[in-house]
């Protein structure tokens, strides 16, 4: 895991703003830094590097990275980099180092475009060509990895993060103020609807994705991982959970090779915890999870964390939430981030990642995408109803299972009835749920949901719809943000590209059973992960209420929120004001509140 950024055009940046660039992304690469110039014809290139020395620590494994006649800048892990250089060694490559820098610049020469395909990780990287002059960017499968670019009139500029590029060009861009609103009005799913960014003109390469730019600035982008959306139906339900535990144990393994020590974020859920117990239990991995402990019942899964460190035997940190220096940290972060924190869950995570690195990590492992992958949330239930309707049998039997066993649960309003799906399959209102604060603003941004139709269930399409578009997305770009900012690399799991296509595989029946979402990954870890576990029905989410975190009471806390604002001219201040006043807010003002908080200070800093 590093950061990287750069520059492909006519006119170089300036020592100064080289130099500039690399200190400013020095955390997510504190143990090494490599710069690399080049002049072909009438075109310059500048490659940054800063290395967080994760795999072959050595020096010899540094960046940029010189092979034959080209040069490559890397920020991620080839997990398979093993297997790719004996496949390599075969046809007569030899290594200079132990690392997987070396074997994806020995790929990338070999099999040019091709080496994608054979890659299994995360990664963004820039691979450049010195004889042709021509500069290859390429982001990983599912967006793990960042990597922003800016074409502007002098060149194209890219980096890891965006005060990457405006270090390097000189200027910040513009804020983006309808993408800004957006967010706010209609909630973090909103944010990657569309190809935009908190910032104007800036872009991220999308995920899958390649881009080639040569010396004329002829830009070739492709696609180059579309995954096959077939389900097998003659797929056995004993064959996906089989198949699903080997995906997850190769999965797991490939992700605990390291040169340093691993920590596991975890929590009281199946997806971390599925983890821990394959680490722990099948790989044999020293374990030390780190949780978060919540007092809020709505929260609170101290009962099945304990559980799990005892019967796992685990090492085991617990974080407290507490009040101290919430605004400040919240003001830190965003500019950290360059962006604003998109929910409460993403501060507490990074609370998390602080722990980690105090107690010497240099990555963290999570459960990100199981629920996405797998099935996972409550309207899931909903769409598996409608997806199955046909089948009478089956769908008078799920019916009757999601009102014993998931009904009890469900607090949002828009889900309490099982036939929701059916009578109106576009239904998507409990989405941008956050529309119902429209009137808190002067002119409230009107966006349409909209959604990627795949050609799949109805379930399988909100899944798919999650996954690339609304919620994974977030999750990653919080993750790493999060993670780097303490020179952290956070690995997710689930985000295998063979386990990802096995669940492709298994029919939409075969997801939930017997009211269980998840019920292909929770019979694949029968006998691995705990009972209590495995079994328990309710889902819980990390995530905190806002009164644990800040005295809304408070004068200082509350000059801090309704001094004179930009967002005050978008919003109005006495509704905010009102929810101030409130006690015992709901989850929905909760959301909100903290969404306007991070948006007030993101204003502040960059809206200058």
């Amino acid at each position: 895991m590093c950061g990287i950024a750069g520059y492909f055009g006519k006119s170089l940046p300036n020592p100064e703003k080289l130099k500039r660039t690399s200190s400013i992304l020095k955390h997510r690469g504190p143990d090494g830094n490599g710069l690399y110039t080049h002049k072909f014809k009438n075109n310059n290139v500048a490659l940054i590097h800063r290395r967080l020395a994760i795999i072959d620590i050595d020096e010899r494994s540094n960046q940029p990275f010189r092979y034959q006649n080209t040069v490559l800048i890397f920020n991620g892990e080839i997990y398979n980099y093993i297997e790719l250089r004996k496949d390599l060694e075969k046809i007569g490559h030899k290594f200079v180092t132990k690392g997987d820098t070396e074997v994806l610049s020995h790929a990338l020469c070999e099999w040019g475009e091709n080496a994608l395909d054979k890659l299994e990780g995360m990664w963004a990287f820039a691979f450049y060509n010195e004889i042709e002059g021509s500069l290859f960017l390429s982001r990983d499968r599912f967006g793990e990895k960042p990597l922003y670019i800016w074409q502007k009139n002098d060149g194209f500029y890219f980096s890891s993060e965006i005060k990457g590029l405006a270090s390097l060009s000189g200027e910040w861009p513009k804020i983006n103020h309808d993408h800004l609103f957006r967010s706010l009005v209609n909630g973090y799913k909103s944010i990657y609807k569309k190809k935009e960014t908190f910032f104007k003109d800036v872009k991220e390469l999308s995920s899958g994705t390649f881009i080639k730019y040569n010396l004329n600035k002829i830009e070739i982008s492709k696609k180059y991982w579309n995954p096959k959306l077939i389900e097998n139906q003659k797929l056995s339900f004993k064959d996906a959970v089989h198949q699903t535990k080997e995906a997850i144990i190769r999965a797991v393994a490939l992700r605990i090779r390291s040169d340093v020590p691993i920590a596991f974020c975890m929590s009281g859920g199946i997806d971390s915890n599925t983890l821990i117990s394959v680490a722990s239990k099948i790989l044999k991995c020293d374990v030390h999870g780190f949780t978060i402990a919540n007092k809020d019942e709505r929260y609170d899964e101290q009962r099945l964390v304990d559980i799990a460190v005892n019967e796992l035997g685990v090492r085991h940190t617990q974080v407290e939430l507490n009040r101290e220096n919430f605004l400040n940290n919240i003001r830190n972060i965003i500019k950290a981030h360059d962006a604003p924190i998109s929910t409460i869950s993403y501060y507490v995570h990074w609370l998390l990642m602080r722990e980690i690195n105090l107690a010497g990590y240099k990555i963290s492992i999570s459960g990100t995408a199981a629920d996405e992958i797998f099935s996972g949330y409550y309207d899931h239930h909903l769409f598996y109803l409608a997806s199955i309707f046909e089948n009478k049998k089956l769908f008078n039997k799920s019916k009757k299972n999601w009102q014993k066993s998931v009904a009890p649960f469900v607090r949002n309003k828009f889900l309490k009835d099982p036939e929701k799906f059916i009578k109106n399959p576009k239904f998507r209102d409990h989405i941008y749920s956050e529309k119902n604060f429209r009137d808190y603003f002067y002119n409230p941004i009107s966006d349409i949901f909209h959604e990627k139709e795949y050609s799949v269930s109805l379930l399988r399409k909100r899944m798919l719809n999650e996954l690339f578009y609304e919620i994974v997305p977030v999750i990653l770009h919080e993750d790493d943000m999060n993670a780097m900012e303490y020179s952290i690399e956070n690995r997710s799991p689930f985000l295998d590209r063979n386990l990802f296509e096995i669940s492709l595989q298994i029919p939409t029946h075969s997801l939930i059973k017997n009211g269980m979402a998840k019920s292909v990954l929770r019979e694949s870890m029968n006998g691995i992960l705990p009972n209590a576990i495995r079994k328990n029905r309710r889902k819980i989410g990390f995530n905190a209420p806002i009164e644990d975190l800040i005295d809304m009471k408070d004068k200082i806390n509350r000059e801090q929120l309704l001094d004179d604002s930009k967002i005050f001219k978008f919003i109005k201040k006495n509704k905010v004001e009102k929810i101030l006043n409130k006690k015992n807010l709901t989850n929905s003002l909760s959301k909100f509140l903290f969404s306007f908080i991070n948006i007030k200070f993101f204003l502040e800093e960059f809206d200058k």
